[in-house]
């Protein structure tokens, strides 16, 4: 244990802020900074690279935050990974750390930041050794390199945004790419030959929903007509359904022991552990694909009947994964946990029994995992009813009518949060699942994602401005 601490010390680390409240001022100007750059670094390709087959891969795109075939291609993943194992292994029992202390939720952040470079340097190895990203002749070891640059900026970005800005930078990154790719997807006016349709909008066809809505209007097809409505009005209504969703909550009443007379409310909102467990839901099952298709490549001479030894008889191990074509799954684990438009295929008359049982696995899969998740999640962040409570203690709350106890305090918040955490899970990974199989501008979990995600930037902002109004309120509840 203690060679560990030696060892995490040694990691560099974005420097947390000395105020115990950084100003709106502050944060902002750190978000926009963090915002601009992750843009930036989105649009610087990678050198050496002669062929990107993850290109295919849009919906790991969206879900990972990458742009692949740039200095961040790997994206969040390797930080949701990380994630996602830290929570499992804790969850379990098998990691025995106090995150109710200060110094065991140090020890699993250091951990946590040790298994992300891990992650980083054994994803960018296996883009490049897979051929998902494939080097031309002389450049796998520098466009490995680039690829850990690349991951190295995101963590270093997440961090930053963590402790300077707004929320947290994985967040930020999936509501950027989410936000570009609705925009793209509505209004795209090149085609893929480079085209621009608006020079001839009767002829040339253009990509962009909206615009697509108005052509088949003028050119009188039905078919596009339907696909188009269909995708734009599945967006609205996902919209209206979330948002209302994220007005659901449970108050509690508590009064201040300090100030007789003054009380308010805390809110414990119905997705309590608010947009987290779908982000890692939606990962796993990118990964999954991801990992599948990478495995088929090299395993692709057994496939074909050819000479299968080495690392291709070991990936072909590995054939549950699925099998793939052009980037998309058509059978095995990566092809019943995805997902497939149902409403595009019983327009257009190829909806099939199989796809109606993936739709129900689909399902399944999302509301299991993100209820999981969100337990893990809830637990181990400082979520639980006796962080909770201890929170409220020391900023010299306590429930209205009750003695200021810590130990009542907990007890009465534990018949809420455990609760909204499970129902809360089970709902969002139903609406992930739902919004995916009815389709959408862009996938129904990116839809939903970035609809949650500003929505909670957006009550981050309004509660620091709050504060920042109000400095009594800051003493007593910011303390």
């Amino acid at each position: 244990m203690n060679n560990l601490k030696k060892i995490f010390s040694y990691i560099p680390e974005v420097k947390k802020p000395d105020e115990k409240r950084v100003d709106f001022n502050t944060k902002f100007k750190w978000t926009l900074i963090v915002l601009v750059a992750f843009f930036v670094l989105s649009n610087i390709p990678l050198f050496g690279l002669s062929e990107n087959a993850l290109s295919r891969f849009e919906f790991l795109q969206i879900i990972l935050a990458a742009e692949f075939g740039s200095l961040i291609s790997l994206g969040v993943g390797p930080i949701v990974m990380a994630s996602i194992i830290l929570q499992l292994l804790t969850g379990s029992g098998i990691l025995n750390i106090d995150l109710t202390k200060e110094e065991g939720k140090r020890f699993f952040q250091s951990l946590q930041k040790i298994l992300v470079f891990f992650f980083i340097i054994f994803e960018a190895v296996v883009y490049v050794l897979m051929q998902g990203l494939q080097p031309a002749p002389g450049f796998t070891f520098l466009l490995i390199f680039q690829l850990i640059l690349g991951g190295l900026a995101i963590f270093y970005m997440d961090e930053l945004t963590t402790k300077w800005g707004f929320g947290s930078g994985v967040s930020l990154f999936i509501a950027a790419g989410v936000s570009r790719q609705i925009f793209t997807a509505a209004f795209q006016f090149i085609d893929q030959q480079g085209r621009v349709c608006l020079l001839n909008f009767k002829t040339i066809p253009c990509t962009g929903k909206v615009l697509v809505l108005i052509q088949s209007v003028i050119n009188r097809l039905p078919t596009e007509l339907l696909s188009s409505g269909l995708a734009i009005i599945s967006t609205l209504i996902v919209f209206l359904v979330v948002v209302w969703a994220q007005s659901l909550k449970v108050e509690i009443p508590l009064s201040f022991g300090r100030l007789r007379g003054y009380s308010i409310k805390w809110p414990l909102s119905f997705f309590y552990a608010s947009v987290i467990p779908v982000i890692l839901t939606a990962a796993l099952v990118a990964n999954i694909q991801l990992f599948g298709s990478l495995i088929e490549n090299v395993a692709r001479p057994c496939h074909l009947g050819l000479e299968c030894s080495g690392p291709a008889k070991i990936a072909s191990y590995f054939g549950f994964l699925g099998r793939f074509v052009n980037g998309q799954p058509v059978s095995g684990l990566a092809f019943w946990i995805g997902s497939t438009n149902l409403l595009e295929l019983f327009i257009r008359g190829g909806l099939l029994t199989r796809f109606l049982i993936q739709g129900i696995v689909h399902v399944l899969f999302f509301m299991i995992f993100s209820t999981l998740f969100a337990v893990f999640w809830v637990k181990t962040s400082g979520m639980d009813a006796k962080s909770q409570a201890h929170k409220i203690i020391a900023s010299g709350l306590h429930v209205s009518g009750f003695r200021q106890d810590e130990r009542i305090l907990e007890s009465i918040l534990d018949r809420y949060i455990m609760p909204l955490t499970v129902m809360g899970g089970l709902a969002i990974g139903f609406l992930a699942a739902i919004t995916n199989l009815i389709g959408a501008l862009v996938s129904g979990t990116a839809v939903l994602l970035v609809i949650m995600i500003i929505f909670q930037f957006y009550q981050n902002i309004a509660q620091q401005h709050q504060m920042d109004m109000h400095p009594t309120l800051r003493k007593f509840i910011g303390s």
